[in-house]
């Protein structure tokens, strides 16, 4: 793991790997999940690509900060790690909260951005999913990360996936969230905090786009990938099939063909050479 240390002093952690003359993939996952939410991506996406995985604040390597979060500041955050690694613009992949603070990458640091992945997201609040997300924080404060982990599964995954990998999969959860109450609860305020008014920039992407969703996710349902695909021109949107919010990692496969199959007609020719 690298570190870098930004302005208001918080440590970022992030991770790199793949290949070193690829085109840079910038990655950037959800809610209280460190870059280990790539890991069914890692090898697909490191034969082909320069992968650089931030850490939100808060999480895996990088610290706890300055409250409150917000998700420009996660943004420039990544901004902050691209220039460490002298990196002028990368492909961006984001997941859920990782795909809003994308989204405010490609608006307000769009010559950072070689092109945009926006997997299981959206651009505006509802109603229900405030209650939600604040319903979520509550749990955790009183209860620790723990109770994200039971409570929430049935938000983040399908129901045959539960029924076959209920167990490992709250595994799992316990492994990828590994922040702290305290931190998951600022993300949380972060995303409630955050204006919809990034809606309305986004007709100015002018990038190519790639909107992926499941056709089982909940948490952001089909509607928000329909909003997000209508917003940004020329953008393209993919349903998965049978997956639900953490598409990534139910249809590892699907996602990683449908993503690198986008990827593979904007990238330069000399990216896929032998």
């Amino acid at each position: 793991m690298r570190t870098i240390t930004v302005a208001d002093g918080t440590t970022i952690g992030y991770h790199t790997y793949g290949r070193e003359s690829g085109e840079p993939l910038l990655l950037i996952q959800g809610l209280g999940a460190d870059s280990r939410g790539w890991a069914l991506q890692r090898i697909a996406f490191g034969r082909r690509f320069r992968c650089i995985a931030v850490d939100n604040r808060g999480v895996g390597g990088s610290a706890d900060a300055p409250r409150p979060y917000s998700l420009v500041d996660m943004a420039n955050d990544a901004v902050a790690v691209l220039d460490a690694e002298g990196v002028d613009s990368a492909h961006v992949m984001g997941a859920s909260m990782g795909g809003a603070i994308a989204q405010f990458l490609a608006v307000e640091h769009a010559e950072r951005v070689r092109s945009l992945v926006l997997a299981c997201t959206a651009c505006k609040h509802h109603d229900w999913r405030r209650e939600l997300l604040q319903e979520w924080a509550d749990a955790v404060e009183s209860r620790g990360i723990g109770a994200l982990a039971s409570d929430g599964l049935h938000w983040l995954v399908g129901p045959r996936l539960r029924r076959r990998f209920g167990n490992w999969l709250n595994l799992m959860a316990r492994v990828v969230l590994q922040s702290s109450p305290e931190a998951f609860v600022a993300q949380v305020q972060a995303i409630l905090d955050a204006p919809d008014d990034v809606r309305f920039e986004l007709c100015r992407v002018d990038v190519p786009a790639l909107v992926i969703t499941g056709s089982q996710d909940l948490l952001t349902p089909l509607g928000d990938a329909e909003e997000l695909h209508e917003l940004i021109p020329g953008s393209r949107l993919v349903e998965l099939r049978g997956a639900a919010h953490a598409l990534m990692v139910e249809a590892p496969n699907a996602y990683n063909a449908a993503v690198l199959g986008f990827l593979t007609e904007i990238a330069a020719p000399s990216q896929f050479a032998s």
